[in-house]
């Protein structure tokens, strides 16, 4: 996929992989826009990235986000790049108490959220001569961390979405990637790390970025990173070994 594109979308891009993404893509020349639901965190991201620009967003909220992409609409119609990374994790015991206060939000942070604002953007997005949508799953997708189920679970979902959404928009001007990061060292998980991924090796968010760019400039559908490309290889084999405590 040449980056070509004239402005591009991050959602939850005021920190982790979704900032280091906004600073790699501002480098390169492209106009980007984040959203997030933290004010201070789009100000200090903005403060951070000349020509950055920022919008408040819950994307989980549908009045907050038909309310995005009317501002899109009206103001960036240009926009032809949506990255839709946004994402939370929790951890949860159903031996024990699994938190179910957090659930729905979790689901619809990392699943219905970028399904919704996928359908709401591909009208404006066709128009473009050409445009992409980047669906950040993880390489937990193919092979889950047991303490983190929900999310596992979302991000197995996106995937097989993401197949789909690719192959019913073959035909147009919509290219359609996955983005599987490994383990990301960010604030993933209330700035914590769940007791399977804590001992594991981390990536930094910016060597990510720099791969992830790299990646997508040579036209891959399919972009897996470190770790992840041996979770999509081996699947569900490596499950007891992930969740190994040993």
């Amino acid at each position: 996929m040449k980056l070509d594109g004239k402005t591009i979308l991050i959602t939850g891009g005021a920190a982790g992989i979704g900032l280091a993404l906004a600073i790699r893509f501002s480098a390169l020349g492209k106009q980007v826009i984040v959203c997030g639901r933290n004010q201070d965190r789009l100000d200090e991201a903005q403060a951070d990235i000349p020509g950055l620009i920022t919008r408040v967003c819950d994307v989980a909220d549908a009045e907050s986000r038909h309310a995005l992409v009317a501002w899109l609409a009206t103001d960036h119609p240009d926009l032809n790049g949506l990255i839709n990374n946004a994402g939370v994790q929790h951890g949860r015991d159903f031996a024990g108490d699994p938190g179910i206060d957090t659930l729905d939000d979790e689901v619809a942070i990392n699943l219905t959220a970028p399904i919704h604002l996928i359908a709401e953007l591909i009208p404006a997005l066709k128009r473009q001569e050409k445009a992409w949508i980047v669906n950040v799953s993880s390489g937990l997708a193919f092979s889950p961390m047991a303490d983190v189920p929900v999310y596992c679970a979302t991000k197995a979902a996106l995937h097989s979405f993401t197949l789909s959404l690719r192959h019913q928009l073959r035909a147009t001007n919509v290219r359609v990637v996955e983005l599987a990061p490994p383990i990301v060292d960010t604030g993933l998980g209330s700035n914590g790390r769940s007791a399977g991924t804590a001992n594991r090796h981390m990536m930094s968010a910016e060597d990510f970025a720099s791969e992830a760019v790299a990646q997508l400039e040579a036209d891959r559908d399919e972009i897996l990173i470190g770790m992840a490309a041996e979770s999509r290889r081996h699947g569900e084999a490596l499950f007891e070994r992930m969740n190994s405590r040993a």
